[in-house]
């Protein structure tokens, strides 16, 4: 179907086709021009008879000058269509290519219509001309343009200006813009509505938030009101300017004008919101966008910044199923959506998944950029794959793309993270081989693989090379530094780092203080952790979890108990909630001051701030309760790790029997050593002793025998205290002749007995033994004491024992 043709020949007229079998459609735009009917008589005479004149449409002509490739003879194309003679054509010949974006062409035809007998310069074509250059950000050839024109005695217009501030604002000279907009002043030219916008977005996109500001102002006494495209560019350069929270002023602000927020304007909070943080606010943002979907519709950049959002807070699998509803609400995902969703799973190191979106790109007919191959890289490196990290990275070459400053730093750190570190450094060489100058961020992965390396040296030669190439080491590449002589033991190093740091003005951050303060409190240097503290605070740097973690544990172990408490206090009232981490580290403090009423009171704090115990705090609370005379409460948090799956721990256990003990639960002692049994081989010998001695006290002298044999079956080995413990019972129950036994096995085992144990013996055989059994054990003891070696007691001392 087609629509009859309109009366003016510059008129665009529609043309569509349908089929319904196959479900396809498709609709085009004609443009006329003028014809050969309607160019002058002595042109038409001309034209007449020569088969290789031919009577187009503008819609043709710029069909077929596309087609051609942009080395090709464009002229040659031109010089054979007859509306060439009407000199009205050219400025929609020129629009029609230039809205296509075909820069290379439309200069060509631009130098073809200048050499025409019948062109006449005019501002339209120029304007055109000089916006195409805009988008392309060729601001010299568009500065060009506007004194060529002059020279055509086309006097410039607003629209001339506009495009031309808008040229030098698309590559951040915003200072030329501000030039050009005086000079348009000088010019008498009034700058319209959109003369500001493009002159507040030159500066906006430039990070200069301050001057767009004052060019809004001015743009507002000048008496020309602000439209939504002009809040629009104010949000956008406080988004470029990292001035998020103004941003979120800003857009308060808009909403008690009568302007009305559109899909632009909220993409622009969600960005400033997901980098303040504030995730719930952004989505709640969204779904607001999805139930007004006629006011403001959430279109491709909407989704992929909350793709984004998911990512940066953890919620992974929120991510591919938010593509998947972009696609369901029939949005075609583009290069940046699959970027995102890529970098989602390269972030966390899922290396199959991450794949599989790349794979699907491919499929969806897109061509992989650089920032795809550097996201999979950097997915293989995170899941442990350097070698097939490296594979991407040579593909980005045999693509032919060429591995940027990320590319190199993210195969430096697949090699680094995995120990890799002379692979790392290679890296390192090639990008400068490549001629890619190494930055800060170069810099940091490297320390950074050195720091997880434990290699001293190399953190030097970074450090050297660092200062060698000019490269001025920011927060982030000192705190790796700092780190990486931690990790190794070089903590002088690490504080003479620190020392360079605060000399060279780089000011320091809550991860530096971290690093140092953690540092020293596992060097048990906890007055220079606590010195750290006061700089911290002198600094009005917000403390960590783990600042208030390490501060806590210094303050313990120097039993500061009111310092770790008026800590602890303010950790809470900071909103900074504790961990288990930080709980354990106070329970501990109180255990040191024999405070175990607080003990008990903060376990109970935990249960109601839904704080999950470990076995570290779990063992805590246990000497707690059993040196506070609670042992029935030992038993008891022993039931909940049950329920709650905590693993016991040689502290929980020793912990457990001596609760046993306090109460003489032999019933409870026997089910624990059922559950202790898996453990044997690992478990301390102290925690078995202890074992054998409740045991032993409580008469079970055959359950102690039967403990010892599965012991030396499979648990550690037995010492003279183990021993020890079981003579001490087996005698006090009478079996001496299963004391003679065990001294025999002490022997075989290498292990001296002691005096005491043989003047016990004879002690027993005199007073319980009976004459007929006393000569049975002084003659077992005298044979065992025979096979002794030179550092055995003598005969002499032996028959000076009491019989």
């Amino acid at each position: 179907m087609k629509k009859p043709d309109t009366d003016s020949p510059f008129e665009k007229s529609k043309s569509g086709f349908v089929d319904y079998d196959k479900g396809q459609h498709e609709v085009s735009t004609r443009l006329t021009g003028l014809r050969k009917s309607d160019i002058p008589r002595r042109y038409r005479l001309r034209v007449d008879g020569d088969r290789f004149q031919k009577d187009w449409m503008i819609s043709d002509v710029v069909a077929k000058v596309l087609e051609l490739k942009r080395w090709e003879d464009v002229e040659g194309v031109l010089n054979r269509w007859v509306g060439r003679f009407a000199r009205k054509n050219f400025p929609f010949l020129i629009k029609e290519l230039t809205q296509r974006g075909a820069i290379e062409h439309s200069i060509k035809v631009f130098n073809w219509m200048k050499n025409q007998k019948n062109y006449v310069a005019r501002n339209d074509i120029y304007n055109m001309m000089i916006r195409l250059h805009a988008r392309h950000n060729r601001t010299d050839e568009a500065r060009g343009l506007f004194f060529e024109m002059q020279e055509w005695r086309c006097k410039p217009d607003a629209e001339t200006y506009n495009a031309l501030i808008n040229a030098h604002g698309r590559t951040g000279q915003w200072q030329w813009a501000m030039n050009i907009f005086n000079d348009m002043l000088r010019a008498a030219i009034p700058p319209s509505r959109s003369t500001y916008n493009n002159l507040i977005n030159a500066c906006g996109s430039s990070g200069n938030w301050r001057e767009a500001l004052k060019v809004c102002k001015r743009m507002t006494e000048n008496g020309v009101g602000p439209d939504l495209v002009t809040h629009n560019i104010v949000l956008s350069a406080y988004k470029t300017g990292a001035q998020y929270s103004k941003a979120l002023s800003y857009f308060e602000l808009m909403k008690g004008t009568n302007i009305r927020a559109d899909t632009t304007t909220h993409n622009i909070v969600i960005y400033c919101l997901v980098k303040l943080g504030q995730y719930g606010k952004a989505i709640d943002l969204f779904n607001s966008m999805r139930v007004k979907k006629a006011e403001c519709c959430p279109d491709i950049v909407t989704f992929t910044s909350v793709v984004h959002l998911y990512s940066v807070s953890g919620q992974i699998e929120n991510c591919k199923a938010l593509f998947n509803t972009m696609v369901a609400e029939g949005l075609k995902p583009n290069i940046v959506a699959y970027n995102a969703l890529l970098g989602a799973y390269a972030s966390h190191g899922m290396s199959k998944e991450a794949l599989s979106v790349f794979k699907e790109m491919k499929k969806n007919g897109l061509r992989r950029d650089v920032v795809s191959y550097t996201s999979l890289l950097n997915a293989y490196g995170r899941s442990q794959q350097p070698g097939k990290a490296k594979e991407v990275f040579d593909m980005i070459k045999k693509n032919n793309l060429k591995p940027n400053i990320i590319s190199y730093s993210a195969l430096i750190d697949a090699y680094g993270s995995n120990g890799l570190l002379a692979e790392a450094v290679e890296v390192f060489r090639e990008m400068e081989q490549d001629g890619i100058r190494p930055n800060v961020v170069s810099i940091c992965t490297l320390l950074a693989a050195c720091g997880r390396c434990g290699q001293k040296v190399n953190i030097d030669s970074v450090l050297s090379a660092a200062e060698l190439r000019g490269i001025k080491l920011n927060t982030i590449a000192y705190n790796s530094a700092i780190g990486g002589y931690m990790n190794v033991g070089e903590y002088e190093k690490g504080i003479a780092l620190y020392k360079s740091m605060r000399k060279r003005k780089i000011m320091p951050d809550s991860v530096t203080y971290t690093v140092l303060i953690s540092s020293c409190y596992k060097l048990s240097k906890y007055d220079e952790a606590l010195a750290f503290l006061d700089d911290m605070r002198s600094l009005k740097i917000p403390l960590t979890k783990k600042v208030y973690s390490s501060v806590i544990c210094a303050y313990s172990k120097q039993d500061q108990v009111t310092e770790a408490e008026s800590m602890f206090n303010m950790m809470k009232m900071s909103g900074c909630s504790p961990d288990v981490i930080t709980y354990t580290a106070m329970l501990h403090t109180y255990n040191a001051s024999e405070n175990w009423e607080k003990a008990c009171a903060l376990f109970l704090e935990m249960e109601t701030n839904d704080i999950q115990p470990d076995s570290v705090a779990c063992s805590a609370l246990m000497r707690a309760f059993n040196k506070g005379d609670q042992p029935t409460k030992v038993l008891a948090l022993a039931e909940f790790m049950r329920e709650k799956d905590i693993p016991f721990s040689d502290a929980i256990f020793f912990e457990m029997v001596s609760a046993c003990s306090i109460l003489r639960d032999w019933r409870t002692t026997s089910e624990l050593i059922k559950l202790m049994e898996p453990s044997f081989p690992v478990a301390s010998i102290g925690l078995i002793n202890q074992l054998l001695q409740l045991l032993g006290k409580s008469g079970k002298n055959e359950s102690m025998m039967k403990l010892f044999y599965k012991i030396v079956a499979s648990g550690p080995e037995a010492n003279l205290n183990t021993y020890s413990i079981l003579l001490k019972n087996l005698l006090a129950a009478g079996n001496w002749r299963k004391y003679i036994e065990v001294l025999q096995w002490m022997e075989d085992a290498g292990i001296q007995p002691s005096n005491g144990m043989f003047h016990d013996i004879y002690s027993f055989s005199q007073k319980s033994g009976g004459a007929e059994y006393a000569a049975i054990i002084r003659e077992k003891v005298e044979s065992l004491k025979r096979k002794k070696s030179g550092n055995q007691i003598s005969a002499n001392q032996c028959d000076a024992l009491p019989l």
